[in-house]
């Protein structure tokens, strides 16, 4: 059950089904920390205004080994007939709670409006492990770096981690760059990531960095002698565990 295990985060810098078709490996990761052989996950689609086609994909990637739902905040009555009555006790039942990407900005105001930023602190001290990637990264932590509405921003997360977050930290340099301005003028130390490299806190503090790609990097970024620094975190690159297996 999600109570016997302790608060977990997996936030992805990008990558998992809605970004990597044909590799699954940050997605087994995740469920690997459910410690169950088929999964109750549920997605939160509302950072992309939940769209369809984003749900659909959920479910063409997860239902084959999952118990799985989503919850629509933007269309209920056109979300899964599963959560339709009570969101707090369903939600509260998951193993996992993936949320996809998008405006973090969208999501923010849409879970505060809906109470969802309380349900999820919820489950996240049960023990239901939270992921996401992008938007659903950002999401966790006290502030983050938002580009989806323009020049990068800053915006303030729900606070679950007290550190602040870039994600797609190889693929947008303006960003990258702007992160760095931010925590040397006073935004909170934090966290950068690849696409493809994800950071998995237990509790509130950062316990293993994971990989789907061989060369991608995540970032301890904080002000040092009056500079920002990065400092390259280890990442453990998840496809050469199949490899030594299928080598054993």
């Amino acid at each position: 059950m999600p109570s016997e295990r302790p608060p977990q985060i997996v936030a992805f810098g990008g990558g998992g089904f809605s970004m990597e078709a044909g590799n699954p490996l940050l997605d087994d990761y995740v469920l690997s920390l459910a410690g169950r052989e088929r999964p109750k996950v549920c997605f939160v689609p509302t950072a992309s205004g939940d769209a369809d086609h984003y749900v659909v994909r959920f479910y063409r990637t997860f239902a084959t080994r999952c118990e799985t739902s989503h919850v629509s905040l933007f269309r209920r009555d056109r979300g899964d007939g599963a959560v339709a009555g009570d969101l707090e006790a369903h939600l509260l039942r998951q193993d996992v709670v993936y949320v996809g990407g998008g405006s973090v900005v969208s999501l923010l105001g849409a879970w505060r409006a809906h109470g969802l930023d309380r349900v999820l602190r919820a489950a996240w001290r049960r023990g239901v492990v939270l992921c996401g990637l992008s938007a659903g990264s950002l999401c966790w932590f006290e502030e983050a770096v938002t580009a989806f509405h323009g020049a990068p921003t800053v915006v303030r997360g729900l606070g679950l981690l007290p550190h602040s977050n870039c994600v797609h930290y190889d693929g947008e340099p303006e960003r990258r760059n702007e992160y760095r301005r931010f925590v040397g003028d006073g935004v909170t130390p934090g966290y950068a990531a690849d696409d493809g490299a994800a950071l998995h806190f237990v509790g509130r503090e950062l316990r293993r960095v994971v990989s789907s790609r061989r060369h991608a990097r995540a970032f301890r970024v904080e002000p040092r002698g009056g500079e920002v620094v990065e400092e390259p975190l280890p990442v453990e690159f998840l496809g050469q565990a199949e490899r030594d297996l299928a080598a054993a």
